[in-house]
C-alpha cells in the first residue's frame, strides 16, 4: 500500500468517527448490567433537548474539522507528502476541509436518522453553499456581529418541523484563508486567520 493509499484509507475511517461516537456508548454496556440502568440511560437520552443534541453534534463536527485541517491537511502539505485539492478524486490528493465535512455529513445523512449538518456562508464560492432560507441568512448576519452566540430556531419543510442550530465557522489556520483568497470564484479574498468565514448548520427533525 502506498503512503497516499494509506492516507485515503485512514480518511475513510475518519469519516465514520461522528457515527461511531454515537454507536460506542450503547454498545459498551456489559451484558450483565441491570435493565434498570439501561432504562435510565434510555430515558435520559429521550429527555435531551434539541438544543443540547445540536451542541453535542456540533462539538464532534468541529473537533473533526479542526483535527483534519490542522493535523492532516496542513501537516501533509508542510511535509511535502500530499496536498488537499478541490479535484482530489482525480488527482493524487486529499479532500479540502470543506469537502471533508461534506463527505462526513453525507455518511451521517445515510444513517437514516434525519440529522443533517453542512457549511454555509455569506461569501460562498458556490451558490449551493449560501444560506437556503431567510432564517439562515439572518443567522449568518447575527453571527458576524456576535460569533460566540449560536443562532437557534424551528423551521418547517412541508409537514416536517426541524430544529436548526447555526454555529460560527472561523478560519482555523492559513490553510483555510489561502484556499478561499486564491479561488477564482471566491467573492471575498481578504480572509485572515480567525475571521468568520461562514457557519455550520445542524438540523434535527422534531417529533410531531
Amino acid at each position: 500500500m502506498t503512503s497516499l493509499q494509506g492516507i485515503r484509507t485512514g480518511l475513510r475511517m475518519f469519516f465514520l468517527s461522528t457515527l461511531l461516537v454515537g454507536i460506542i456508548p450503547s454498545s459498551s454496556l456489559q451484558a450483565g448490567e441491570s435493565k434498570s440502568l439501561q432504562g435510565a440511560e434510555s430515558n435520559s437520552m429521550k429527555n435531551l433537548s434539541p438544543e443540547k443534541v445540536a451542541d453535542y453534534i456540533h462539538s464532534i463536527v468541529e473537533a473533526d474539522r479542526q483535527v483534519y485541517t490542522t493535523h492532516i491537511v496542513k501537516r501533509m502539505k508542510d511535509q511535502g507528502v500530499v496536498q488537499a485539492r478541490e479535484d482530489w478524486e482525480n488527482k493524487n490528493a486529499i479532500p479540502l476541509p470543506a469537502q471533508f465535512l461534506h463527505i462526513s455529513s453525507k455518511l451521517v445523512a445515510e444513517s437514516g436518522h434525519g440529522i443533517r449538518f453542512r457549511l454555509i456562508s455569506l461569501w460562498p464560492i458556490y451558490r449551493r453553499n449560501g444560506p437556503a432560507t431567510d432564517f439562515e441568512r439572518k443567522a449568518l448576519e447575527q453571527l458576524s456581529l456576535n460569533p460566540d452566540t449560536p443562532q437557534r430556531g424551528i423551521v418547517s419543510t412541508g409537514k416536517k418541523r426541524l430544529f436548526q442550530a447555526i454555529y460560527a465557522d472561523k478560519a482555523i489556520n492559513d490553510t483555510c484563508t489561502t484556499c478561499h483568497n486564491a479561488h477564482p470564484l471566491s467573492p471575498k479574498r481578504d480572509f485572515r486567520k480567525g475571521d468568520l468565514m461562514g457557519a455550520i448548520v445542524v438540523t434535527i427533525p422534531l417529533e410531531d
